[in-house]
């Protein structure tokens, strides 16, 4: 058994860590709310970008040769290579947060193979889907660290360079893989093709297509300047998602390790006690066999 004074350190370690932990779950709950506040701001605008986007290529002449198809809409032929957009986390203690998302990115990469591309590379967000995938010397087309911090410059910077290699036939298709936020202790991974863009029609879209818009400027200046925002603002919404199912996750992790922290504590005082007791049983049994031996 060990001595009491390992065992009061031990104690005393768990306590320190206990706290920290604590600590750690009270600055996450406060980053979740604000994270909170800004992805359920943005869903809305989101929806509605798309519901515009569709309602103009529902309506826009994209057979004849003089307008034709934009090129975030067509559908490469060749499968040279496609990218996957991986958003993780620049930090852990997070649970599993970060590893069920590099999961469900090597996943997607798998298909993406089996589906006839030549070459797929990743696109990663976050240090820690980027070192995981340096470790197994996967290919890393480009990298982004501290998106989180400035998640609405990052993600225009992020969807332009995409956009860009899309356009210039570098790339054949995004897809992106995220953690999408549902409550502070539920979060689900989500994967999209984000090029090219492909518009799936809701319900809504089919009651609004009896109704008549009038589009200023033309329809193609619109679809022009939409399909990039809908490209930007389904990367930003991706972000804002994961940050808030980061902070959800690290909230939890945190009131998990605090409350085993806790429950360690508990059983180790039991055995400090225990051992002391056993320590005083001990010391009594010498005193009362001296006393006995010098009585004989």
């Amino acid at each position: 058994m060990p001595s009491l004074k390992a065992i009061r350190r031990r104690i005393g370690s768990v306590k320190n860590t206990q706290k920290i932990t604590k600590a750690m779950k009270l600055v996450a709950a406060a980053r979740l709310r604000r994270a909170t506040q800004r992805i359920t701001e943005l869903r809305p605008y989101a929806t509605k970008v798309g519901e515009v986007l569709r309602a103009v290529v529902a309506t826009v002449d994209t057979g004849s040769a003089d307008k034709p198809v934009h090129p975030l809409l067509v559908a490469h032929e060749e499968r040279k290579k496609a990218y996957v957009l991986l958003i993780t986390s620049d930090r852990g203690l997070a649970g599993a947060f970060n590893s069920n998302a590099i999961r469900a990115g090597e996943r997607r990469k798998r298909e993406l193979l089996e589906e006839g591309f030549a070459a797929v590379e990743y696109v990663t967000v976050g240090r820690k889907g980027r070192d995981h995938l340096r470790r197994r010397s996967e290919v890393i087309a480009h990298d982004f660290t501290g998106a989180m911090e400035a998640p609405a410059k990052r993600s225009a910077e992020i969807a332009r360079l995409l956009v860009g290699e899309f356009e210039e036939g570098v790339i054949d298709q995004l897809d992106v893989v995220f953690t999408e936020f549902k409550s502070a202790v539920t979060q689900v991974i989500e994967q999209q093709t984000l090029l090219p863009v492909a518009l799936a029609t809701t319900a809504s879209d089919e009651q609004d297509a009896q109704t008549e818009y009038l589009f200023e400027p033309d329809k193609e200046a619109l679809l022009a300047r939409l399909l990039p925002m809908y490209v930007e603002t389904s990367v930003y919404r991706a972000l804002l998602d994961s940050l808030a199912s980061e902070h959800g996750a690290r909230m939890t992790a945190m009131d998990s390790a605090t409350r085993n922290a806790k429950d360690m504590i508990s059983k180790l005082t039991l055995v400090y006690n225990r051992a002391r007791q056993a320590a005083i049983t001990k010391e009594l049994m010498e005193i009362i066999g001296g006393a006995e031996a010098l009585k004989g």
